[in-house]
Protein backbone atom coordinates (compact mmCIF):
# COMPACT_ATOMS: atom_id res chain seq x y z
CA UNK A 1 0.00 0.00 0.00
CA UNK A 2 1.18 3.42 -1.05
CA UNK A 3 2.58 5.93 1.73
CA UNK A 4 -0.75 7.84 1.02
CA UNK A 5 -3.36 5.03 0.98
CA UNK A 6 -6.19 4.58 3.07
CA UNK A 7 -7.53 1.23 4.23
CA UNK A 8 -10.17 0.64 1.42
CA UNK A 9 -8.74 2.42 -1.39
CA UNK A 10 -7.29 1.71 -4.67
CA UNK A 11 -3.55 2.46 -4.18
CA UNK A 12 -1.92 4.86 -6.18
CA UNK A 13 0.62 4.19 -9.10
CA UNK A 14 3.98 4.78 -8.45
CA UNK A 15 5.17 7.56 -10.69
CA UNK A 16 8.53 8.78 -11.61
CA UNK A 17 9.74 11.64 -13.89
CA UNK A 18 13.59 13.06 -13.99
CA UNK A 19 15.77 14.55 -16.71
CA UNK A 20 17.95 13.16 -19.33
CA UNK A 21 20.98 13.82 -21.03
CA UNK A 22 21.96 12.30 -24.16
CA UNK A 23 26.14 13.05 -24.44
CA UNK A 24 28.16 12.47 -26.96
CA UNK A 25 30.66 13.05 -29.81
CA UNK A 26 29.31 15.23 -32.66
CA UNK A 27 27.28 13.29 -34.70
CA UNK A 28 26.69 10.23 -32.67
CA UNK A 29 23.20 10.64 -33.15
CA UNK A 30 21.97 12.70 -30.29
CA UNK A 31 19.57 14.53 -32.24
CA UNK A 32 17.98 11.80 -34.51
CA UNK A 33 17.12 9.66 -30.64
CA UNK A 34 15.75 12.43 -29.32
CA UNK A 35 13.16 13.16 -32.26
CA UNK A 36 12.74 9.07 -32.33
CA UNK A 37 12.12 9.15 -28.58
CA UNK A 38 9.61 11.57 -28.15
CA UNK A 39 7.85 10.79 -32.17
CA UNK A 40 8.26 14.49 -33.37
CA UNK A 41 11.45 16.49 -34.95
CA UNK A 42 12.34 19.13 -32.52
CA UNK A 43 15.67 19.30 -32.93
CA UNK A 44 17.53 19.92 -36.01
CA UNK A 45 18.98 16.70 -37.78
CA UNK A 46 21.82 16.99 -40.28
CA UNK A 47 24.82 14.39 -41.01
CA UNK A 48 27.07 17.47 -40.09
CA UNK A 49 29.27 17.53 -36.75
CA UNK A 50 28.11 20.57 -34.30
CA UNK A 51 24.37 20.73 -35.55
CA UNK A 52 22.85 20.79 -32.23
CA UNK A 53 24.27 24.24 -30.66
CA UNK A 54 22.24 24.76 -27.28
CA UNK A 55 20.27 22.24 -25.24
CA UNK A 56 16.80 21.10 -26.22
CA UNK A 57 14.29 19.17 -24.03
CA UNK A 58 12.18 16.76 -25.37
CA UNK A 59 9.15 15.12 -22.88
CA UNK A 60 8.03 11.64 -23.54
CA UNK A 61 5.11 10.86 -21.04
CA UNK A 62 4.74 6.86 -21.17
CA UNK A 63 2.62 5.01 -18.65
CA UNK A 64 4.06 6.00 -15.04
CA UNK A 65 7.46 6.97 -16.84
CA UNK A 66 8.06 10.92 -17.69
CA UNK A 67 11.31 11.11 -19.54
CA UNK A 68 13.18 14.98 -19.55
CA UNK A 69 15.10 14.48 -22.69
CA UNK A 70 18.00 17.08 -22.87
CA UNK A 71 19.92 16.94 -26.00
CA UNK A 72 23.27 18.52 -26.07
CA UNK A 73 25.74 19.87 -28.48
CA UNK A 74 28.24 16.89 -29.65
CA UNK A 75 31.63 17.27 -26.89
CA UNK A 76 34.78 18.35 -28.78
CA UNK A 77 37.71 20.85 -27.95
CA UNK A 78 36.05 24.92 -28.44
CA UNK A 79 37.77 26.95 -30.66
CA UNK A 80 34.75 30.13 -30.93
CA UNK A 81 33.00 31.52 -28.38
CA UNK A 82 29.89 29.71 -29.75
CA UNK A 83 31.72 26.37 -29.07
CA UNK A 84 32.75 27.58 -25.80
CA UNK A 85 28.91 28.23 -24.94
CA UNK A 86 28.09 24.76 -25.89
CA UNK A 87 30.76 23.44 -24.18
CA UNK A 88 29.21 24.74 -21.03
CA UNK A 89 25.92 23.52 -22.20
CA UNK A 90 27.05 20.08 -21.97
CA UNK A 91 28.96 20.37 -18.26
CA UNK A 92 25.73 21.76 -17.24
CA UNK A 93 24.07 19.11 -18.81
CA UNK A 94 25.97 16.20 -16.81
CA UNK A 95 25.88 17.22 -13.91
CA UNK A 96 22.08 18.67 -13.40
CA UNK A 97 20.53 15.83 -14.70
CA UNK A 98 18.96 12.18 -12.94
CA UNK A 99 20.20 10.11 -15.91
CA UNK A 100 23.13 10.40 -18.16
CA UNK A 101 23.09 8.47 -21.57
CA UNK A 102 26.58 8.13 -23.54
CA UNK A 103 25.96 7.42 -27.34
CA UNK A 104 28.33 6.22 -28.96
CA UNK A 105 28.09 5.66 -32.95
CA UNK A 106 29.18 2.29 -33.36
CA UNK A 107 30.47 2.52 -37.21
CA UNK A 108 33.74 4.54 -35.85
CA UNK A 109 36.80 3.56 -34.36
CA UNK A 110 37.17 4.21 -30.72
CA UNK A 111 39.78 7.37 -30.46
CA UNK A 112 41.15 10.44 -28.71
CA UNK A 113 37.78 11.78 -28.75
CA UNK A 114 35.75 9.75 -27.29
CA UNK A 115 38.04 8.65 -24.65
CA UNK A 116 37.50 12.72 -24.11
CA UNK A 117 33.87 11.81 -23.40
CA UNK A 118 34.43 9.09 -21.12
CA UNK A 119 36.47 10.69 -18.68
CA UNK A 120 34.18 13.54 -18.62
CA UNK A 121 31.49 10.79 -17.57
CA UNK A 122 33.95 9.75 -15.14
CA UNK A 123 33.83 12.14 -12.82
CA UNK A 124 30.05 12.58 -12.85
CA UNK A 125 28.09 10.58 -9.80
CA UNK A 126 25.11 9.61 -11.86
CA UNK A 127 24.23 6.78 -13.35
CA UNK A 128 25.08 6.51 -16.95
CA UNK A 129 23.25 4.26 -19.74
CA UNK A 130 25.79 3.04 -22.49
CA UNK A 131 23.45 3.35 -26.23
CA UNK A 132 25.95 1.83 -28.74
CA UNK A 133 23.92 3.89 -32.20
CA UNK A 134 24.19 2.86 -35.58
CA UNK A 135 24.38 -0.82 -34.94
CA UNK A 136 21.84 -1.04 -38.42
CA UNK A 137 25.44 -0.03 -40.41
CA UNK A 138 28.02 -2.65 -38.68
CA UNK A 139 28.19 -6.53 -38.64
CA UNK A 140 26.77 -8.03 -35.70
CA UNK A 141 29.68 -10.09 -34.62
CA UNK A 142 31.45 -6.98 -33.96
CA UNK A 143 28.88 -6.12 -31.52
CA UNK A 144 29.34 -8.15 -28.59
CA UNK A 145 33.25 -7.28 -28.27
CA UNK A 146 32.60 -3.22 -28.48
CA UNK A 147 30.56 -4.23 -25.62
CA UNK A 148 32.74 -6.02 -23.54
CA UNK A 149 35.24 -3.17 -24.58
CA UNK A 150 32.89 -0.33 -23.07
CA UNK A 151 31.88 -1.94 -20.12
CA UNK A 152 35.90 -2.48 -19.39
CA UNK A 153 35.93 0.95 -19.44
CA UNK A 154 32.65 2.25 -17.05
CA UNK A 155 30.75 1.04 -14.79
CA UNK A 156 27.23 1.45 -16.95
CA UNK A 157 24.41 0.99 -15.46
CA UNK A 158 23.24 -0.45 -19.02
CA UNK A 159 24.39 -1.15 -22.09
CA UNK A 160 21.83 -0.69 -25.01
CA UNK A 161 22.58 -1.53 -29.15
CA UNK A 162 20.36 0.41 -30.77
CA UNK A 163 19.42 2.36 -33.95
CA UNK A 164 18.24 6.01 -33.74
CA UNK A 165 17.38 5.83 -37.27
CA UNK A 166 15.64 3.08 -37.63
CA UNK A 167 13.79 2.97 -34.36
CA UNK A 168 15.58 -0.64 -33.19
CA UNK A 169 15.67 -1.33 -29.70
CA UNK A 170 14.71 2.25 -28.95
CA UNK A 171 12.01 0.99 -26.90
CA UNK A 172 14.66 -1.08 -24.54
CA UNK A 173 16.64 1.66 -24.20
CA UNK A 174 13.56 3.48 -22.69
CA UNK A 175 13.29 0.79 -20.65
CA UNK A 176 16.54 0.72 -19.00
CA UNK A 177 16.33 4.48 -18.31
CA UNK A 178 12.78 4.09 -16.51
CA UNK A 179 14.27 1.96 -13.86
CA UNK A 180 16.97 4.93 -13.46
CA UNK A 181 14.49 7.52 -12.89
CA UNK A 182 14.03 9.17 -9.77
CA UNK A 183 10.15 8.34 -7.86
CA UNK A 184 8.28 12.02 -8.36
CA UNK A 185 5.46 13.70 -9.76
CA UNK A 186 5.51 14.78 -13.04
CA UNK A 187 6.85 17.85 -13.72
CA UNK A 188 4.92 18.67 -17.23
CA UNK A 189 1.80 17.67 -18.65
CA UNK A 190 1.60 14.33 -20.12
CA UNK A 191 0.97 15.78 -23.72
CA UNK A 192 3.71 18.36 -23.50
CA UNK A 193 6.37 17.36 -25.81
CA UNK A 194 8.94 19.87 -25.57
CA UNK A 195 10.08 23.30 -23.35
CA UNK A 196 11.26 25.12 -27.04
CA UNK A 197 9.18 27.88 -27.85
CA UNK A 198 7.68 27.92 -31.41
CA UNK A 199 10.09 30.38 -32.97
CA UNK A 200 13.09 28.70 -32.01
CA UNK A 201 12.01 25.21 -33.47
CA UNK A 202 11.25 27.25 -36.48
CA UNK A 203 14.16 28.47 -36.39
CA UNK A 204 16.14 25.31 -36.60
CA UNK A 205 13.78 23.80 -39.16
CA UNK A 206 15.41 26.69 -41.41
CA UNK A 207 18.99 25.79 -40.75
CA UNK A 208 18.78 22.32 -41.15
CA UNK A 209 17.56 23.15 -44.93
CA UNK A 210 20.44 25.49 -44.94
CA UNK A 211 22.81 22.65 -43.61
CA UNK A 212 21.05 20.08 -45.99
CA UNK A 213 21.89 21.32 -49.31
CA UNK A 214 25.17 23.36 -48.44
CA UNK A 215 26.62 19.76 -47.68
CA UNK A 216 30.30 20.67 -46.77
CA UNK A 217 30.49 23.95 -47.96
CA UNK A 218 29.38 25.83 -44.35
CA UNK A 219 29.55 22.96 -42.21
CA UNK A 220 29.97 25.44 -39.36
CA UNK A 221 29.61 29.14 -40.54
CA UNK A 222 26.05 29.34 -40.36
CA UNK A 223 23.18 30.35 -38.21
CA UNK A 224 19.46 31.61 -38.06
CA UNK A 225 17.74 34.25 -36.69
CA UNK A 226 13.77 35.18 -36.51
CA UNK A 227 13.53 38.68 -37.20
CA UNK A 228 9.62 39.03 -37.48
CA UNK A 229 7.19 36.27 -36.33
CA UNK A 230 3.78 38.01 -37.22
CA UNK A 231 1.13 35.53 -35.93
CA UNK A 232 -1.68 38.22 -36.38
CA UNK A 233 -3.98 36.48 -39.22
CA UNK A 234 -2.84 33.15 -37.73
CA UNK A 235 -6.72 32.11 -36.70
CA UNK A 236 -7.39 32.04 -40.45
CA UNK A 237 -4.55 29.22 -40.80
CA UNK A 238 -1.78 32.30 -42.15
CA UNK A 239 1.66 33.18 -40.50
CA UNK A 240 4.61 35.45 -41.70
CA UNK A 241 8.13 34.96 -40.92
CA UNK A 242 11.59 37.17 -42.19
CA UNK A 243 14.57 35.27 -41.36
CA UNK A 244 18.30 36.00 -41.12
CA UNK A 245 20.47 33.40 -42.45
CA UNK A 246 23.97 34.54 -40.92
CA UNK A 247 27.08 33.84 -42.61
CA UNK A 248 30.80 35.32 -42.37
CA UNK A 249 31.58 35.79 -45.41
CA UNK A 250 30.61 37.51 -49.03
CA UNK A 251 31.92 33.83 -50.28
CA UNK A 252 29.48 31.69 -47.95
CA UNK A 253 26.35 34.40 -49.00
CA UNK A 254 26.46 33.40 -52.97
CA UNK A 255 26.95 29.72 -51.57
CA UNK A 256 23.13 30.16 -49.72
CA UNK A 257 21.88 32.43 -52.50
CA UNK A 258 22.94 29.95 -54.98
CA UNK A 259 23.09 30.54 -59.52
CA UNK A 260 20.03 32.90 -59.72
CA UNK A 261 18.27 32.28 -56.53
CA UNK A 262 17.69 28.93 -56.94
CA UNK A 263 19.42 27.26 -53.65
CA UNK A 264 18.03 29.85 -51.32
CA UNK A 265 14.42 29.03 -53.16
CA UNK A 266 14.67 25.31 -52.54
CA UNK A 267 15.51 26.52 -49.32
CA UNK A 268 12.90 28.20 -48.43
CA UNK A 269 10.08 25.53 -50.10
CA UNK A 270 11.41 22.63 -47.90
CA UNK A 271 11.36 25.14 -45.09
CA UNK A 272 7.77 26.69 -45.68
CA UNK A 273 6.42 22.92 -46.22
CA UNK A 274 8.37 21.67 -42.15
CA UNK A 275 6.58 24.91 -40.47
CA UNK A 276 3.54 25.09 -41.85
CA UNK A 277 3.05 21.26 -40.65
CA UNK A 278 5.14 21.86 -37.79
CA UNK A 279 2.79 25.41 -36.89
CA UNK A 280 -0.80 23.75 -38.25
CA UNK A 281 -1.44 26.24 -40.87
CA UNK A 282 -3.00 26.31 -43.92
CA UNK A 283 -0.14 29.14 -45.78
CA UNK A 284 3.27 30.49 -44.65
CA UNK A 285 4.40 33.82 -45.94
CA UNK A 286 8.50 32.88 -45.61
CA UNK A 287 10.87 35.76 -46.44
CA UNK A 288 14.93 34.40 -45.85
CA UNK A 289 17.42 37.36 -46.13
CA UNK A 290 21.15 36.22 -46.47
CA UNK A 291 23.48 38.50 -43.92
CA UNK A 292 27.36 38.35 -43.57
CA UNK A 293 28.07 39.10 -40.48
CA UNK A 294 31.96 38.57 -40.38
CA UNK A 295 33.24 36.91 -37.01
CA UNK A 296 29.80 36.11 -35.57
CA UNK A 297 30.60 33.17 -34.17
CA UNK A 298 32.31 35.34 -31.50
CA UNK A 299 30.22 37.91 -30.52
CA UNK A 300 28.10 37.43 -27.94
CA UNK A 301 25.42 39.93 -28.27
CA UNK A 302 24.27 37.43 -31.39
CA UNK A 303 24.36 34.61 -29.63
CA UNK A 304 22.44 36.01 -27.22
CA UNK A 305 19.69 36.82 -29.57
CA UNK A 306 19.85 32.84 -30.96
CA UNK A 307 20.14 30.85 -27.78
CA UNK A 308 17.37 33.05 -26.52
CA UNK A 309 14.99 32.45 -29.95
Amino acid sequence: MGPDSKPGEPEQPITRAGYVSLIGRPNAGKSTLLNHLIGQKVAAVSDKPQTTRTRILGIRTLGNNQFLFVDTPGIHRPGYRMNERMMETVYEAVKGVDVVVHLVDASESFGKGEQYVLDLLKQGEKPVVLALNKVDLINKGKLLPMMEFFSQQKDYAAIIPLSALTGENVEGLLDEIGRLLPEGEFLYPADYLTDQHERFIVAEIIREKVLSHTREELPYATAVRLDEFDESQRDDGFVKIFASIIVDKDSQKKIVIGRAGQMIKQIGIEARQDIESFLGIRKLYLDLNVKVVPGWRNLDQLLDEMWQA
